[in-house]
This record gives C-alpha cells, sequence and structure tokens, in this order.
C-alpha cells in the first residue's frame, strides 16, 4: 500500500513568522496536533506540534501572540513521499520517534498529512479483511518504538582492581 492511499490531502499550514497564538487557533478549528511550515517559496521546513506549543509557552515567560512558528521550530524534518510504502513510513516513524509525517513532492511542497491514525484506520484487522497488508503487527511495533523512552546510557563504574 502506497502513502498516497491512506494519506490526508488537506493539511492546514503556518509559515515561520505565524504566532504561536494563532497557530494553536488553526489547530483547534482544524482539529489536529500538527502543522507543516512552509516558506515563501512552498517549501516545507519544518512542523509544529501542539506539544511544541505547550513547551515553548510553558517555559517562557510569553504571550501566545509574542512568540513565532520559527522560533520553536527545530528544524528536523521526517517526511514521506506519494509513492512510498505505507511499512517505509512507518519505518522512518519509528526511527524519528513521530507519529505524523508530511507528504512531500521531490521538490519539499506539501502534498499532505500521513498519521498514524491514517494507517490505524486502513490496516487489515482480520486476515482476508480489510483495505491493506498492513497488520496489527505493524503498528504496534512502530508505536514501540515511537513511544520507547530514550534511556541515558548508564556507564558503570570501574572496579576496583580492574
Amino acid at each position: 500500500m502506497k502513502v498516497k492511499e491512506v494519506m490526508m490531502r488537506t493539511a492546514a499550514t503556518v509559515s515561520p513568522e505565524t504566532n504561536l497564538g494563532a497557530a494553536a487557533e488553526i489547530m483547534w478549528l482544524r482539529n489536529c496536533g500538527i502543522l507543516p511550515v512552509i516558506d515563501a517559496q512552498q517549501k516545507v521546513i519544518g512542523v509544529v506540534t501542539d506539544r511544541d506549543i505547550c513547551i515553548a509557552l510553558g517555559t517562557r515567560k510569553q504571550l501566545p501572540g509574542d512568540v513565532t512558528v520559527g522560533e520553536i521550530t527545530s528544524g528536523k524534518l521526517f517526511a514521506c513521499a506519494l509513492e512510498d510504502d505505507v511499512r517505509a513510513a512507518l519505518a522512518t516513524m519509528a526511527q524519528a520517534k513521530v507519529r505524523r509525517l508530511p507528504v512531500l513532492t521531490a521538490t519539499g511542497k506539501l502534498e499532505g498529512l500521513l498519521s498514524m491514525d491514517d494507517i490505524v484506520i486502513h490496516a487489515n484487522w482480520r486476515a482476508g479483511k480489510g483495505t491493506t497488508d498492513i497488520s496489527p503487527e505493524d503498528i504496534v511495533r512502530t508505536l514501540k518504538a515511537v513511544y520507547r523512552p530514550d534511556l541515558p546510557q548508564v556507564v558503570k563504574p570501574a572496579t576496583a582492581g580492574a
């Protein structure tokens, strides 16, 4: 199954100059938790999530209207393409520890969004029934990777006399 068969095509976007209050309002009105950040050339340069907004505002003594999306966007962008296999997108999600990916053209323009919700809705829950060959095990494996905490490495002290 290809990404284009399960993705959402009507994603709302913001620019780096959009303030966090406006971004949060868009999320509220569109019932979404992620907004691709688009530059002047209409290329996706990052994403902002509801979590990003909460953490940014919770750690600053600034009003939402005084902080821009560009100030909090990391610049790390994990994405997929229309023709990618959904399993490849799941692997990207697992590696990046994200539940949503912008779907981009070869030139970096937005085609839509792919979310775990989209994949779950289209998964094959019973053998022979459903619309894809994505299994519950594929989804659970990805979610485990996304949700597994990155624990700090424990350095064992050298033993005496060693």
